[in-house]
C-alpha cells in the first residue's frame, strides 16, 4: 500500500508528500490491531481470511487516494469505525448461537431496513437506496444483508428437514408441499418490490441470490434453485415490460455504444469499457490513466479504474483475491458440525461472492449494470461497516469450527 501511495503521488504531483503516508500507515496499524485481536480471542480462526480482506482494503485506499484525495480521509475514518465494529462483534458474539434465538426479530429488522428507502429514501443516480440525516447518508440495505443472512441461517437450520421432503410431483418432478415454497415467494416479492420502488436491480439480485444459495445449501434440492431462478427472471421480465428505467438498463447493456444513448444513459458503461480496454495487460500505471471520466468511479466503477491503471494483471489479481476469500469461507462452512453455523458461513460467504460478481460483471458488461459496491474496495461507509461485521462473524465461525473439530479428534483419540 505504501508503494501504491508513492506511485500515485509521483504520477500526480511529481513528488512525495510524506505527511499523507500517515493514511496507509494508519490502515496498516488498524489491521495489525485486528490481527492481534483475532490471535488472542480467535486463535484457531482461518489465517488467510483477514489478510485477504486487508489486501482488498489496501487496494481500495490506494485507488480512492488516486481518484479523489478528499475521499481518502473519509474512507480512513470509516475503516476505523468498521474496525471498531469488528472488535465489538468478536468480543460479544463469540457465542454466535445466541443470534438464532432472535431470528424473527432480526428478520423483521432486515425487512424494515429494506423498506425504509422506499418510503424515506433519497434517489441517487437513478436508485432510491439512501437515507439522509443532515450531512450523513446511510445505505440500510448493507446492514440488512447481514441481518437477513442470520435470519435465513436460523430459519433453515430449524426447517431444512421439512423443506427437503418431497410429497408431491409436478410434471414428474418430486417437490415439497406447496406451503414450503412460501419463503421463496416472500423473498421473490421483496426482490421485485426493490426493483420497482428502489429502481435497483443489483440489490434485488443480491438478496434473492443469497436466499437461493442458502436454501440450496440447506436442502440440496435443485428444485428450489430452478423455481427461484424462474421466478426472478419472470419478475425481471414483468418489470421490464412495466417500467421504463428497467428497459433503459437492459437496452444500454445490449447496446452501450448506441449513438443515441452513449452521451446519456449508456455513458457510464461505455466509459467503463473504454477504460478496461485501454488498460491492456499491464495497465497505464497508477495515476497515469483517465478513470475520472467514468461517473461514480470511486464507488460503483472502481474495478474499471483498477483495470485501466493496473491492467488485466491487476484486475485478475482482484478476482483471485475474491475467489480465495470465498474458498476459505466455504471451507469454514464445511468444517462446521452444527447446521446454524454451517448455513451462516454459507450465507456470509455468498454475500461476498454474489456482490463481487454482480458489480464486476456489471462494469464489464457480462450482466446488466447495477449500482452496488465492490466489497472492501469501493468508497462507502455503509458497505465497509457491514463487510467488517460480516468478516468478524466469519472468523468467529472459523474459530469455533476448528476448535470443535480439534476437541472431537482429541476425544476420539482418548477412547
Amino acid at each position: 500500500m505504501f508503494v501504491g501511495y508513492v506511485s500515485v503521488q509521483l504520477a500526480r504531483d511529481g513528488k512525495v508528500d510524506y505527511a499523507s503516508l500517515a493514511y496507509p500507515g494508519a490502515v496498516a496499524g488498524i489491521f495489525i490491531v485486528l490481527h492481534l485481536v483475532m490471535r488472542f480471542l480467535l486463535p484457531m480462526a482461518d489465517g488467510l481470511i483477514l489478510p485477504l480482506a486487508a489486501g482488498l482494503t489496501f487496494l481500495g485506499m490506494v485507488m480512492i487516494e488516486r481518484l479523489d484525495p478528499k475521499l481518502a480521509l473519509e474512507q480512513l475514518l470509516w475503516i476505523a469505525v468498521a474496525a471498531a465494529a469488528f472488535v465489538l462483534v468478536v468480543l460479544f458474539l463469540r457465542n454466535y448461537e445466541i443470534l438464532a434465538q432472535y431470528k424473527y426479530t432480526l428478520g423483521i429488522a432486515a425487512l424494515v431496513l429494506l423498506a425504509l428507502p422506499m418510503v424515506f429514501g433519497t434517489e441517487v443516480n437513478g436508485a432510491k437506496l439512501w437515507l439522509k440525516v443532515g450531512p450523513m447518508s446511510f445505505q440500510p440495505a448493507e446492514l440488512a444483508k447481514v441481518l437477513l443472512v442470520i435470519f435465513l441461517a436460523a430459519f433453515f437450520a430449524e426447517k431444512h428437514e421439512l423443506l427437503s421432503i418431497s410429497t408431491h410431483r409436478v410434471l414428474g418432478i418430486p417437490v415439497p408441499e406447496i406451503k414450503y415454497f412460501v419463503p421463496l415467494l416472500v423473498m421473490w416479492g421483496v426482490s421485485v418490490l426493490m426493483m420497482i420502488f428502489q429502481k435497483d436491480l443489483g440489490s434485488s439480485l443480491l438478496f434473492f441470490g443469497i436466499f437461493i444459495c442458502m436454501v440450496y445449501a440447506a436442502t440440496a434440492r435443485k428444485t428450489y434453485v430452478l423455481v427461484g431462478a424462474a421466478l426472478f427472471l419472470l419478475g425481471a421480465f414483468l418489470c421490464y415490460l412495466a417500467f421504463s428505467h428497467v428497459q433503459v438498463r437492459v437496452q444500454t447493456w445490449l447496446n452501450p455504444f448506441n449513438p443515441a444513448t452513449i452521451q446519456r444513459q449508456s455513458y457510464q458503461i461505455s466509459q467503463s469499457l473504454f477504460a478496461l480496454s485501454s488498460g491492456g495487460v499491464s495497465g497505464s500505471g497508477l495515476g497515469l490513466g483517465y478513470p475520472k471520466l467514468i461517473p461514480s468511479v470511486s464507488t460503483d466503477f472502481i474495478f474499471s479504474a483498477v483495470g485501466e491503471e493496473l491492467g488485466m494483471i491487476g484486475a485478475v489479481a482482484v478476482v483471485l483475491m475474491y475467489i480465495l476469500l470465498v474458498a476459505r469461507g466455504i471451507k469454514v462452512a464445511l468444517l462446521h458440525r452444527d447446521d446454524f453455523g454451517k448455513l451462516l458461513a454459507v450465507g456470509l460467504t455468498s454475500v461476498i461472492a454474489l456482490q463481487a460478481f454482480i458489480i464486476m460483471g456489471g462494469v464489464t458488461r457480462l450482466i446488466p449494470l447495477t449500482g452496488i459496491t465492490l466489497p472492501f474496495v469501493s468508497y462507502g461507509g455503509s458497505s465497509l461497516l457491514a463487510n467488517f461485521i460480516l468478516l468478524a462473524l466469519l472468523l468467529i465461525l472459523s474459530h469455533r469450527g476448528a476448535t470443535t473439530n480439534v476437541a472431537s479428534i482429541r476425544k476420539g483419540a482418548g477412547r
